[in-house]
């Protein structure tokens, strides 16, 4: 093996003959090079052997901080279960109670006899309106659980306020149906007025404490006003007699009935049929005595037969 060596500032040459021995003595050290490296290499990494980062208590630390980790992630998604669960429920309820309120609100449009789609609990509300040229912010959402919160709010002031005037409205129909007014029959005519009159039988002059409505025999008998029945039987002088109690000191009397459909203890209602026409008692023809009694004492009744609420 020959070596050759180039002066780079005189430009000359120099030239070197290496020897069997010293060209095997070259080799040993490019080869061993690579082993010392790897050999120092692996005795640094043995003295450090006390670092930190391969010690047992690193490796306790890794795995508990990763055990944690793994607790904190089944936790989260626990509670993020429980949550959907409530919010489920929570949504439930709300349904049902605007189901309610559905019901509540076609029962206050039946009472207030609404004419048919004046209000419509079916269908959304109607909305419009021309688009304005000046726009507002930029609309932003708020947090899920927010808004139904919100919404539960605002349908508990809606349960509170159509409550309230369900009340009102029943409270009012109530006295509408307990409020003595109208005529005692479908069909007919007034025969005789209240007060002084000759009587029929004999003649003479004696007071009549009624109003007389005469139509045709078996002509339906109407309660004028809601009540509760304390007398349905026969009566001396009146024939077959229905009384109604309506409360508030009132009570009614229809007489000369053919035949009475109602009987003591009946709840009745404004209208509801309670006997048919006749002329049983003393009387001359199929007609209907009609009487009203205000705290005991008899009233003329033509001033609650066109009587209005007010």
């Amino acid at each position: 093996m020959k070596i050759i060596l180039v002066s780079k500032r005189h430009g000359h040459a120099r030239s070197i003959t290496l020897g069997g021995w010293t060209r095997a003595l070259l080799s040993v050290c490019i080869l061993g090079l690579p082993a010392v490296a790897g050999a120092l290499g692996y005795h640094l990494l043995v003295a450090q052997n006390n670092s930190d980062f391969f010690t047992a208590e690193s490796r306790r630390a890794w795995d508990s901080a990763l055990a944690e980790q793994q607790s904190q992630v089944l936790e989260s998604r626990q509670r993020a279960r429980s949550e959907v669960a409530a919010l489920t429920l929570k949504v439930a309820e709300l349904q049902a109670r605007l189901v309610r309120l559905d019901a509540l609100g076609e029962r206050l449009t039946n009472i207030a006899k609404l004419d048919s789609g004046e209000f419509d609990f079916s269908q959304l509300p109607a909305l419009g309106g021309p688009e304005d040229t000046e726009l507002g912010d930029a609309y932003s959402p708020p947090r899920f659980i927010d808004a139904i919160d919100e919404l539960s709010r605002q349908i508990a002031n809606r349960e509170q306020q159509l409550e309230t005037l369900d009340a009102l409205l029943v409270n009012r129909r109530l006295k509408e149906d307990i409020f003595v007014a109208g005529r005692p029959i479908e069909k007919g005519w007034m025969s005789s007025r209240y007060g002084r009159r000759t009587d029929p039988f004999s003649g003479k002059v004696a007071w009549h404490g009624g109003v007389d409505f005469a139509g045709k025999e078996g002509a339906n008998v109407v309660a004028v006003a809601a009540g509760v029945v304390t007398w349905s039987d026969d009566r001396h002088g009146y024939g077959n007699l229905v009384e109604v109690n309506h409360g508030g000191g009132f009570s009614t009397r229809y007489a000369h009935n053919k035949e009475n459909t109602v009987k003591v203890g009946d709840v009745v209602k404004k209208g509801q049929v309670i006997a048919l026409m006749g002329s049983t008692g003393r009387s001359t023809g199929p007609h209907v005595h009609f009487e009203v009694y205000k705290n005991g004492r008899s009233v003329d009744p033509a001033s609650y037969i066109h009587r209005t609420l007010r």
